[in-house]
């Protein structure tokens, strides 16, 4: 990603003067990142062939934190440094749990590594960086405005995001940065909350604190060595106090099961669910992939009960190309 793409306007950029440690040199350690997908991958209609983010190096041999999907089906990765260098890459993991990614480069990339910080001491006001690949114009000073859960339409939970605002253009993959140069999360969204007339936009972040106690297993096994949580297919959303049907995956077991667009949640098993984080705790809690699942819904006015039995949804990736 050439640095003459595109530029945050300068109030935004973080100031070096402002810093105690070397801004500019932290900043090498963040590398763009593009990731082409085949056609025929399983995530290529709903997250694109062609895939253009951040990453950070976070070790002197070249491994570079992501944000998984990005890289997920990825049959050829290119890195892009500070200076307009591509060196090719290889993906090695996507932790399905906490959306993080990792990547391997395949030549020098000549960038410092970035020290991992500790995310769970940053506070509400806390002033960051943002940073995606090209120094400090790619880069946003911004603040730490919300730390709570994060539940997301396609089956997947955080229980304690970190949400910064002003918003990243850039979000994907790129650094956030703590006062002491230190890598505090990874870019995942972009979000919107308020109405036409005052809206604040927001990044959500996946705190680097999870990535602390699983990076060795990621390494060791690209993902996490327990038993693939049950996935449905089912994009869901909050609406008037409840739960609806906002989708199916066309291969996922919902689907095959009937579940249906516009359809309301009412619970799984003998359990209610009003909530997306709960209506996701209570999936996972039913046993691994493969296990059987009793969703009860609403069509039309009218109760009805839906089994079917849950999948792992990287069973349905294409394999990562040997290098």
């Amino acid at each position: 990603m050439a640095k003459t793409d595109w530029e945050i306007p300068s109030n935004l950029q973080p100031n070096a003067a402002d810093y105690a440690f070397d801004l500019d040199l932290a900043l090498r350690s963040v590398v763009g990142l593009r990731a082409n997908v085949p056609a025929d991958a399983f995530t290529a209609n709903t997250l694109g062939t062609e895939r253009v983010g951040n990453g950070v190096v976070i070790r002197d041999t070249g491994l570079v934190l992501t944000i998984g999907y990005l890289i997920t089906e990825a049959e050829t990765i290119w890195l892009i440094t500070h200076d307009g260098r591509a060196v090719p890459g290889t993906p090695l993991a996507f932790d399905q749990i906490t959306g993080f990614g990792l990547v391997q480069a395949l030549g020098r990339l000549g960038v410092p590594a970035m020290e991992l910080g500790d995310s769970d001491s940053l506070d509400l006001g806390a002033e960051v960086v943002l940073a995606a690949g090209g120094g400090r114009e790619h880069a946003v000073e911004t603040k730490v405005v919300g730390r709570q859960e994060f539940a997301g339409y396609w089956e997947y939970l955080l229980d304690n995001a970190i949400f910064t605002s002003p918003a990243h253009p850039f979000w994907s993959g790129a650094a956030l940065i703590g006062r002491d140069g230190k890598l505090l999360g990874t870019g995942s969204l972009i979000l919107q909350q308020g109405d036409g007339k005052r809206r604040m936009d927001m990044n959500m972040i996946v705190p680097i604190a999870y990535l602390k106690p699983v990076l060795d297993q990621l390494l060791a096994h690209g993902r996490q060595p327990q038993p693939p949580r049950p996935w449905l297919g089912l994009y869901a959303l909050e609406n008037d106090g409840g739960l609806v049907v906002g989708g199916v995956s066309d291969r996922g077991p919902a689907a095959q099961a009937g579940v249906q667009q516009g359809d309301r949640i009412l619970g799984i098993g003998d359990e209610e669910v009003t909530e997306l984080g709960a209506l996701w705790r209570k999936l996972w809690a039913s046993g691994p992939a493969g296990s059987p699942v009793l969703l009860r819904l609403s069509r039309d006015g009218k109760a009805m009960a839906v089994r079917m039995t849950s999948t792992d949804r990287t069973s349905l990736f294409r394999a990562p190309r040997l290098h």
